[in-house]
């Protein structure tokens, strides 16, 4: 058993019922990729559509292509054919690209709405209370095309594990806000996506239904 197909058979058989994970498997080689695969694992994350389109045609029809990185509305076009959810929406703008590019593709793109809680100023996202107007006012009921399926968001980098948890807390209480209050109608708004390689076990504490593990599977990116 290889190295990779070890750490998918150790982290599918430590995650909890209810928690998916996507191998966040930007800047490694198909080959990578496909021990993985071997190993049963079949959501895969990329970060940068160029790098996600040349990946996909060598890789099995089954395998289920989740965007996880910051997306500009020139790419929108080019990935909305072969992406199942989009983890990254940041901005009204790029919704409403989104929402846009899939109806001129006959599609319906499932999205996760990405949320600023760190402490960084670096990191993408709406803020709580962005979220909830645009939940509030009908925005997101006005599309046709985009399918909301839950949230997304990250903690600071920091080794201050009750930061990290408090944020994490953060992001779930605006889902657990949303799935009560403007999206209660959706069953389909189901999935907090938080927690990577170094935070996924406190992420899963605070209420995560998806993480996203990189370099614990593949090892260290390769440029």
């Amino acid at each position: 058993m290889t190295a990779i197909s070890q750490a998918i058979h150790t982290l599918q058989g430590s995650l909890p019922k209810g928690v998916d994970l996507v191998a966040v498997s930007k800047f490694h080689p198909v080959e990578a990729l496909m021990e993985a695969y071997n190993a049963g694992q079949r959501i895969f994350g990329e970060s940068r559509a160029q790098e996600l389109i040349k990946k996909v045609p060598e890789m099995p029809d089954d395998v289920e292509w989740h965007f996880i990185g910051h997306l500009q509305t020139n790419k929108v076009k080019s990935i909305i054919p072969i992406v199942s959810l989009i983890h990254s929406i940041d901005s009204e703008k790029l919704l409403r690209t989104v929402d846009e590019e899939a109806g001129k593709a006959g599609r319906i793109v499932d999205v996760l709405l990405e949320l600023h809680v760190a402490q960084e100023e670096s990191k993408f996202g709406f803020t709580p209370e962005d979220c909830l107007r645009l939940a509030g006012d009908g925005t997101f009921a006005s599309l046709k095309n985009v399918r909301i399926r839950g949230v997304m968001g990250m903690a600071t980098n920091t080794e201050d594990e009750a930061e990290i948890a408090k944020e994490f807390h953060a992001i779930r209480a605006v889902f657990d806000t949303l799935k009560q209050g403007a999206m209660s109608a959706n069953p389909e708004f189901s999935i907090v996506s938080m927690g990577m390689s170094d935070d996924y076990e406190i992420a899963i504490a605070e209420g995560s239904t998806m993480v996203r593990v990189g370099s614990k599977i593949f090892g260290p990116r390769q440029y």
